[in-house]
């Protein structure tokens, strides 16, 4: 990972992001052939890191914002640790699985495959993937939300933005692929859920810092004219493309 484009919004991201389903950790423990060790490259927070946790003896998990580890949830089977996606510290053959949540399109996907190949076990998997652009019950939020993504706050997204709108389908993936079932992130979000998830986007934060206002003042309003009661729920989805293949 070249640059840290989450250090400025660490808190709201733990607060904020959305968690994986537990599907997909089944499906990538029952493809493993081992089960001792997971490296979770640009593993934030430890989202996946500690449901990769039920499923390995150890899970050894790295990031290059020194903020995200510092929030990321302590567990026993869990070794955080700051360092580039490049660069794991890992011996040779160590480990059964390597996954990348929601970070593959930052990294130097030269160097960084040849760390995955290093530090893979011979017949070891890697798995990355990647959640689109969500979706919110309600036409009326829908389109509001929409308009915010890519018209309020679209200038500002770094330009790796574009694999994950287009589901990694253009990364290079130098693995035996391996086809992986459909996975979605299904959450019931009130209002102000939604508001602290955009405020977590990095282009968010660097709409701010251009502009010098807070761009979600602006969509709460307009989406509190269309959601109802500030705690009613909605329904919000995000599909979840996986790339995952062996060494």
């Amino acid at each position: 990972m070249n640059t840290d484009h989450f250090t400025s919004v660490a808190k709201q991201y733990v607060q904020s992001r959305p968690t994986y389903p537990p599907e997909l950790f089944a499906w990538l423990a029952q493809t493993c052939t081992g089960h001792d060790l997971a490296w979770d490259v640009g593993a934030g927070n430890g989202q996946a890191s500690v449901a990769l946790a039920a499923h390995f003896a150890k899970v050894f998990a790295t990031d290059l914002s020194e903020a995200q580890i510092a929030q990321a949830a302590p567990h026993e089977r869990i070794e955080y640790r700051v360092a580039p996606a490049d660069r794991s510290g890992l011996p040779d053959a160590s480990a059964d699985l390597v996954t990348v949540a929601q970070a593959l399109h930052w990294f130097d996907f030269d160097p960084f495959y040849a760390e995955v190949r290093r530090v893979l076990k011979p017949g070891g998997l890697f798995a990355a993937w990647t959640y689109g652009v969500l979706h919110v019950e309600g036409q009326a939020v829908e389109e509001r939300v929409s308009h915010f993504y890519h018209d309020v706050v679209g200038a500002y997204w770094p330009a790796e933005r574009r694999h994950v709108e287009n589901a990694y389908a253009d990364l290079p993936f130098p693995f035996d692929a391996v086809q992986s079932p459909a996975f979605a992130i299904r959450l019931s979000w009130t209002l102000d859920d939604l508001l602290g998830y955009c405020r977590s986007w990095s282009a968010t934060a660097r709409c701010q810092a251009a502009t010098g206002a807070d761009p979600v003042a602006a969509l709460d309003t307009e989406l509190a004219a269309v959601w109802g009661e500030r705690t009613r729920r909605r329904e919000v989805v995000w599909p979840i493309s996986v790339r995952a293949g062996f060494r």
